[in-house]
């Protein structure tokens, strides 16, 4: 029996899609080994994000081949998509995919020669369909990421995704309900709706409320418990929007907001597209209809021309939300990206210090979303047992608090009912309520 190997960098929908690869090679008839194994073939999905993902690639790529001559490495992804030429280039690649036709991509590793190079990179621009790629089970998860979206029409100055994943394509209801019907026939209690921009699902397809309207499918559908939003945009929550969410019980109370800076300026210069003010109003609105839900963020820290005076009005602006926690980037130069070429770049020791102010704001935050919660009971989703806890399993409750128990019988993808007693590390001990 043919054996293959992923390797995957980035992000949820890349993690998503190497699953549905690999359901296409298991249909075929291929064991699926660990990319450190012996396979026919060698099936890497790419970041581009940051400068870093790019180099990360390569290495893995040339490792591959210097180890396995005779396997077959297929090239997918973002990195593989802007820099087709560039991947064609490396050693021992056989196959460039980029960000569409992946569900033919074990047609082309079986027709290809180990000496033999294949470019197969089309113009990401023009493609106006969503690629229907389905999922059916995500082996050591309890839950279950759902893609229902592809592509960016936002074009934020420091990113290089909308030219990695083209124009906004949604995915039709009725492929989401049925992945999300057989997701929870496999045992899924909760589904993660991810994309690369999901607040603008159904653009493309001219309704003003088709998110919500696959929300509702997606809720009406029996044994699902959860269902989890990503990263969104925080001008979807208008008052009509919000007002038929709140409807909808399996909804989680955690919603992750891009922020990205709290100055004026700097929003400004990365076309993003809303104000302070307006991003004050929306967390108000929402915090309204769910006073104690989760709200996490993204902030990117030494954006060209941040000043001293621009980081302030970003640190105050974090504080004043109230986070329940924060991801903070240090902006890194990208290649193809209008920021790339600005002045005024900010060196790497402001970054740094900028970047660990904010990330200990963040982890004080944290604790005191966590604390609201101690003594309260509340339903743990469980997912693994905890590596340096011996005897503890970890979960999640509904909203976003990672929760660790002592059981002697197996929780993983279960929900329980659970005592929080106290915070331990970035996690809150909690007892089964018996």
């Amino acid at each position: 029996m043919k054996k293959v190997a992923f390797h995957t960098l980035g992000c949820k929908v890349n993690q998503y899609e190497t699953q549905a690869m690999t359901e296409l090679f298991q249909k075929a008839g291929y064991t699926v080994v660990a990319d450190t194994e012996v396979a026919d073939a060698y099936v890497i999905n790419t970041c581009t994000v940051t400068s870093i993902g790019d180099k990360k690639s390569r290495q893995f790529i040339r490792r591959v081949k210097r180890n396995n001559p005779n396997s077959i490495v297929a090239v997918v992804g973002c990195y593989a998509q802007t820099a087709a030429n560039e991947v064609m280039d490396i050693e021992g690649v056989n196959i460039v995919m980029g960000t569409n036709d992946r569900n033919k991509i074990v047609e082309y590793v079986e027709e290809c020669k180990p000496d033999e190079k294949i470019n197969i990179v089309d113009d990401i621009m023009k493609v106006r369909e969503f690629e229907e790629m389905t999922v059916a089970e995500i082996k050591g998860k309890t839950r279950a990421f759902l893609k229902i979206q592809e592509g960016c029409n936002q074009y934020c100055t420091y990113c290089i995704i909308p030219y990695a994943r083209g124009p906004v394509r949604s995915r039709r209801q009725e492929d989401i309900l049925k992945e999300v019907k057989t997701l929870v026939a496999n045992g899924f209690k909760e589904v993660v709706l991810t994309g690369i921009h999901v607040a603008s699902y159904g653009k493309d397809f001219k309704e003003k409320d088709a998110l919500i309207e696959v929300l509702k499918g997606i809720h009406a559908i029996e044994g699902l418990e959860r269902i989890r939003l990503s990263s969104l945009e925080p001008t979807l929550f208008t008052e009509d929007f919000l007002r038929e969410l709140s409807v909808l019980e399996k909804v989680c109370q955690h919603f992750h907001l891009s922020l990205q800076s709290g100055s004026e300026k700097i929003l400004h210069a990365m076309n993003r597209k809303y104000t302070t003010q307006q991003y004050r109003e929306i967390v108000q609105a929402i915090r309204r209809v769910y006073p104690k839900i989760a709200l996490t963020t993204d902030i990117i820290v030494g954006f060209p021309g941040e000043t001293e005076e621009d980081f302030k009005e970003t640190y105050e602006f974090v504080k004043e939300m109230a986070f329940s926690d924060i991801h903070v980037f240090k902006y890194s130069p990208r290649k193809g990206t209008p920021a790339a070429d600005y002045q005024q770049q900010v060196d790497g020791m402001k970054k740094h210090r900028r970047s660990e102010e904010l990330i200990t704001l963040g982890e004080e935050m944290r604790v005191a979303y966590q604390r609201q919660f101690l003594g309260e009971i509340k339903g743990v989703l469980f997912e693994a047992e905890v590596k340096d806890k011996p005897g503890y399993t970890e979960g999640l409750t509904e909203n976003y608090l990672k929760v660790l128990v002592k059981s002697e019988d197996p929780l993983e993808g279960e929900i329980r009912r659970i005592t929080l007693h106290e915070i331990w590390k970035d996690s809150i001990i909690g007892s089964i309520v018996e």
